[in-house]
């Protein structure tokens, strides 16, 4: 039988359990894949720990990459032996094999490895998404993004290098600077040895920025409100350090009519026609050479708890994968 990772409670890595699973077959629009490499994200944290809340006993992983084996009735886009890779709810990709909805799917083109693919679905859907819908960015605009060595920030240092954006970053060492700007970060601003709000304000001439991509949360929302040129745009995409307190709207009228939004990935992939447009142009831009993904740790699936940790520890650097 098949290996899967499976949480009956929530809490801290220990909960996690590798056990044998029955997989079957697949009903109505699902397919049943074999992963040939699983990925690794901060979201998977959230669901783990009860941020997100799900009904118990569940599955954890948001994206996977492998091989379709069986499609159920209603699929038809898809095949088996046809290569694919995904990112999106329900969770359950730390498997060996899963069935899951068809409609998350996409082909994965033969220029594209299953590791790259694993690595890359969630966090360079969500630079195509941050960059290319949600405010477009055109070239020659100045923005920050917080935690830039992260692997969803080294996609958007070199996304941003591609559109000809200059992308100020946070970092948490030297180290990480480093790497940021070796993938086209133009500023970089070591977290823990500067206040970036001074830092950005320096670099912009006291003009502040028009958007800033926030992952963090607590511990760096306010300072970000703080480095918004007027009518500038707040975007809070995640929050490793913490849930945002609340906070008054008055604080965006008084720092000249921000605008704020907390958007979810899944909302931008929900028909069929935008996740294959978005995927595509993510393909095209890994195919190009315009973004290298950076696979810093490989981790076994029954060593997800020590994942969990260094990912919680922020000893991780770009992406990360498990393999089944």
């Amino acid at each position: 039988m098949p290996k899967a990772i499976v949480m009956r409670k929530t809490g801290g890595p220990d909960v996690m359990e590798y056990v044998e699973v029955e997989v079957g077959q697949p009903g109505p629009g699902e397919a049943r894949v074999r992963h040939a490499t699983c990925g690794l994200n901060y979201i998977d944290v959230y669901f783990r720990n009860g941020t997100y809340p799900q009904s118990l006993p569940a599955g954890l992983g948001m994206e996977g990459a492998g091989v379709v084996e069986a499609v159920g009735v209603g699929v038809s886009i898809f095949k088996p032996g046809d290569r694919v890779a995904y990112a999106g709810r329900p969770p359950g990709a730390y498997a060996e094999v899963r069935i899951l909805p068809a409609a998350i799917l996409v082909k994965l083109p033969a220029s594209i490895d299953f590791e790259t693919a694993a690595a890359t679905m969630l966090q360079g859907l969500t630079v195509q998404y941050l960059f290319r819908r949600l405010f477009p960015l055109r070239g020659g605009e100045t923005i920050l993004f917080h935690a830039a060595a992260g692997g969803v920030g080294l996609i958007a240092c070199q996304w941003a290098r591609a559109l000809g954006v200059t992308m100020i970053g946070t970092v948490g060492s030297d180290e990480k600077a480093a790497l940021a700007k070796a993938c086209g970060c133009v500023h970089t601003i070591n977290y823990n040895s500067e206040n970036f709000v001074e830092r950005v304000k320096e670099i912009t001439d006291g003009k502040g920025v028009p958007v800033v991509y926030d992952s963090i949360g607590k511990d760096t929302f306010r300072g970000s409100l703080d480095c918004l040129s007027p009518l500038g745009m707040m975007v809070s995409f995640g929050s490793t350090s913490g849930q945002v307190p609340p906070f008054d709207l008055n604080d965006l009228a008084s720092r000249n009519s921000l605008f704020i939004t907390r958007p979810v990935l899944f909302s931008y992939t929900a028909k069929r026609g935008d996740l294959d447009l978005m995927a595509a142009e993510l393909f095209g831009m890994i195919e190009s050479k315009k973004i290298k993904i950076e696979i810093n740790q490989r981790y076994a699936l029954h060593d997800v708890a020590q994942a969990h940790r260094d990912l919680e520890s922020r000893k991780t650097t770009g992406s990360s994968i498990l393999i089944p």
